[in-house]
């Protein structure tokens, strides 16, 4: 059944090779003075182990386990999947400029899988962000941070001051949009990435939390 379930996952992303994104344009916001140089993404920052229920939809396609993130220093995270049954599905280091792939179960591996994985993780453990341009709503604190043909909105509560929602996009296009929900900067309880136009959702939900400050 779990064989099964895989071979759809990797046909339903080939699907994805036709699939095209829609252009994304901040509303609702205006333009603001801010003082801020650098803004960050500090949930993955602590050397803890992050450990989530993870559920990932692909089309019609249902894949759980658990997940594991852990850094491993300054620019290196480790991450690894099991199976709810405890088999190990897939294991590798990334960071911006570097990915190490330590294990992968040989129904996974393959290229157009690998790639999925590594861009979406690296976007998500992307850490740092010049700002470029600033702005807010009712509800948040807006940064707008460009680097070649890619763009990040990070959207900060102005409630708790805590990260909520990133939206990357390249050559204006939408990709991915993620949502946090976090009591502490440095953990989320939870994460809801999104692919836009494309029948895509990971999902991570806390199940133990780190002894952080």
């Amino acid at each position: 059944m779990q064989r099964l379930q895989l071979q759809n996952l990797i046909y339903s992303l080939v699907i994805l090779l036709f699939v095209s994104c829609k252009s994304y344009k901040l509303t609702d916001a205006k333009p603001v003075q801010s003082t801020e140089k650098t803004v960050e993404n500090l949930y993955f920052s602590s050397g803890e182990d992050y450990v989530y229920k993870c559920q990932m939809d692909i089309y019609k396609n249902h894949v759980s386990g658990i997940l594991i993130i852990k850094k491993l220093n300054e620019t290196t995270h480790r991450v690894a999947m099991t199976s709810d049954f405890g088999n190990k599905l897939i294991d590798f280091e990334i960071s911006e400029n570097d990915f190490k792939l330590n294990y992968v179960l040989p129904d996974l591996d393959k290229k157009i899988v690998i790639n999925f994985l590594r861009n979406d993780f690296r976007e998500l453990l992307k850490r740092s962000y010049p700002v470029s341009e600033s702005f807010e709503n009712d509800q948040s604190k807006i940064y707008l941070s460009k680097a070649d043909n890619k763009a990040y909105y990070l959207f900060f509560s102005k409630e708790n001051r805590l990260l909520k929602n990133i939206i990357y996009t390249k050559n204006t296009k939408e990709k991915i949009d993620f949502s946090f929900e976090a009591k502490k900067h440095i953990f989320a309880d939870s994460l809801n990435l999104r692919h836009k136009d494309f029948k895509i959702n990971i999902k991570l939900f806390q199940i133990t939390e780190t002894e952080q400050n």
